[in-house]
């Protein structure tokens, strides 16, 4: 679980790629303070696991889902990530809930600036834009961002210049694309929504199955 607070900017290594598969090894400093093998570090906003780590770099693995769902594939030798360890419990959070697993990747459509903020348009499907709201969060390659607006095939973010200064947004451009990643959150009130209101239909409610001892 991670908090959506990038920790550092690292740079791409290398990357071996295999048929279906691929190493990527990235230059840290950072993250590889207490870093150990089998740790968790979200790269873009996507978990991967630490499987071998050098004075100043570290590789993961990553499979054929990974590749296929997120932008990771894109990647190569040189370009900037957005890095960030585990959350520990305890630590201060800053972001929301960011888990790491991408629910769809999105294309900025606009890139405008409003006074000292960047505002970002960027497409995504309609089952990513279901789960967005606005003043909700939103996790783009792993930062942790507030929803402006939700329109019909894509949503807005606005940027401050800290985290375009300190995240790889400050060096994209329309065209780019991005991990998008929804609050966990309205994922499950949505599930315990939807569970309701099929005992409803079905003549049993909560309260019923509480009476007689079911929940």
């Amino acid at each position: 679980m991670f908090t959506g607070i990038v920790e550092e900017l690292g740079t791409v290594k290398r990357i071996n790629r295999g048929s279906n598969s691929c190493q990527i090894a990235i230059l840290a400093e950072k993250i590889l303070e207490d870093v150990k093998i089998g740790d968790s570090i979200a790269i873009n906003g996507v978990c991967l696991t630490v499987t071998t780590f050098e004075r100043d770099s570290f590789s993961a693995d990553m499979m054929a889902e990974t590749m296929e769902k997120t932008n990771l594939k894109h990647l190569s030798s040189g370009q900037r990530v957005n890095l960030e360890r585990a959350a520990r419990l305890g630590d201060r959070m800053g972001g929301h809930l960011v888990q790491g697993h991408v629910d769809a990747v999105g294309t900025i459509m606009e890139h405008q600036q409003v006074d000292i903020a960047m505002v970002l348009r960027i497409s995504a499907p309609a089952e990513m834009l279901h789960y967005l709201v606005a003043k909700g969060s939103v996790a783009i390659d792993g930062i942790s961002l507030t929803v402006v607006n939700v329109l019909t095939d894509s949503f807005t973010v606005s940027i401050i210049p800290h985290t375009a200064k300190v995240t790889t947004l400050g060096l994209k451009k329309p065209g780019d694309t991005v991990n998008l990643e929804s609050d966990i959150i309205g994922r499950y009130v949505e599930k315990l929504l939807k569970k309701n209101t099929g005992l409803q239909q079905s003549g049993m409610t909560c309260e019923f199955l509480a009476e007689n001892g079911f929940i």
